[in-house]
């Protein structure tokens, strides 16, 4: 059974990598070879919130860990938001089950981009993520890229923020892609969003 079908917690897998302590830093035929990784899940029954990213890049595939490339504002975003106490790295995403949060991903294929991604897979990716949903039942889902909600979800109007669509019980919530490339968002812009998320709980 794959670590996707399990009822509980789905961060069991590990890759040949895990014996290493972080943080470590992927070697470049490491990240050449990456594009069949995948990352599990993290996810259990009744949290929070779901962060939700498009789909893992090579960087965060070959360390295990979503957001795991230097230079996402993901986890900084966490921290100046008040979604955590201090500053996580990557390696710490085990912590966020206990804090109410989960991590997933629309597509669970690794690409060096998101532009690598096909509309039909992502819409594809949406269908598993609402199957998926409804099993976990988390209070938000929060995905992390406009584009990509607006197109796996069928929603191409759709703007950042709260939702008027619903999985079941589970609000979505929209946020701006945390990666470096996003030059929309500021970290100053994203921490702010962040922030109507953590107080919306």
């Amino acid at each position: 059974m794959s670590p996707r079908s399990r009822p509980g917690p789905t961060r069991t897998a590990k890759t040949k990598h895990r014996g290493e302590e972080p943080p470590w830093k992927p070697t470049k035929e490491q990240l050449a070879a990456a594009g069949s990784l995948l990352i599990p899940d993290l996810l259990q029954p009744g949290l929070d919130v779901v962060f939700c990213g498009i789909n893992p890049g090579l960087y965060s595939a070959v360390i295990g860990h979503n957001f795991g490339r230097p230079g996402n504002r993901f986890w900084p975003a966490l921290y100046a938001s008040g979604f955590t106490p201090r500053l996580f790295s990557p390696f710490d995403d085990h912590l966020l089950l206990g804090m109410g949060f989960g991590m997933t991903n629309i597509v669970p294929r690794t690409t060096a981009t998101a532009d690598q991604l096909s509309n039909d897979e992502i819409r594809a990716g949406g269908v598993s993520l609402r199957e998926k949903v409804l099993r976990f039942q988390p209070r938000f889902l929060a995905i992390l890229g406009f584009t990509s909600y607006r197109v796996a979800f069928d929603q191409p109007k759709a703007k950042g923020g709260l939702q008027t669509a619903a999985i079941g019980k589970t609000k979505i919530w929209v946020l701006p892609n945390p990666s470096g490339l996003n030059a929309h968002y500021q970290p100053a812009d994203i921490k702010r969003v962040f922030e109507e998320l953590r107080r919306a709980l």
